[in-house]
């Protein structure tokens, strides 16, 4: 979903097409679907590039926040400096905000995040090397998927990939 100062929605493909489209009209009640312009395209392009295993971190992407709460923007902010390929957790974004007790509202506002991928929430994990949560359809699984394709170093034996795997 896009306006006038960029995307204000990413999602993920539910089961079906129709599935996806009924998830958008929940949120965005009237929206038309139409061809994206130039720039929406270019974004679409970079997600896409990124989830067949490119390096684009889509910082280039634009994303309009000015619906949003700022500490959402600011939590938003900082989770897009994470490289594709790298994770974080959500103590480690809660002190860069100054306030280490923030990692469960951390937590919270990339719970909401209305940019998965564009903003990498993935790439934010939980302390002592566990996977945290994900909103996403497909939960932990997509999570962990996309980490895979960017190459994520989860480290641990057994690594992360592996301890989803077994449950």
């Amino acid at each position: 979903m896009w306006g006038e100062r960029g995307l204000i929605g990413v999602y993920l493909p539910e089961a079906d097409a129709q599935a996806t489209r009924s998830r958008v009209l929940r949120r965005f009640h009237g929206a038309i679907e139409t061809p994206p312009p130039p720039a929406v395209q270019r974004s679409i392009d970079a997600i896409s590039e990124l989830l067949h295993g490119g390096d684009n971190d889509l910082r280039s992407v634009d994303i309009d926040m000015s619906r949003l709460p700022e500490f959402n923007r600011q939590v938003y902010a900082i989770a897009r400096t994470i490289a594709p390929g790298c994770t974080r957790t959500y103590g480690e974004i809660a002190a860069e905000l100054g306030n280490p007790l923030l990692a469960r509202a951390v937590g919270q506002a990339l719970g909401a995040n209305p940019f998965p991928i564009v903003v990498p929430c993935h790439r934010v994990m939980a302390a002592g090397g566990k996977s945290g949560g994900f909103s996403a359809p497909g939960g932990l699984a997509t999570k962990l998927k996309l980490l895979e394709i960017e190459g994520a170093a989860l480290g641990g034996s057994p690594g992360l990939f592996d301890q989803a795997r077994q449950r």
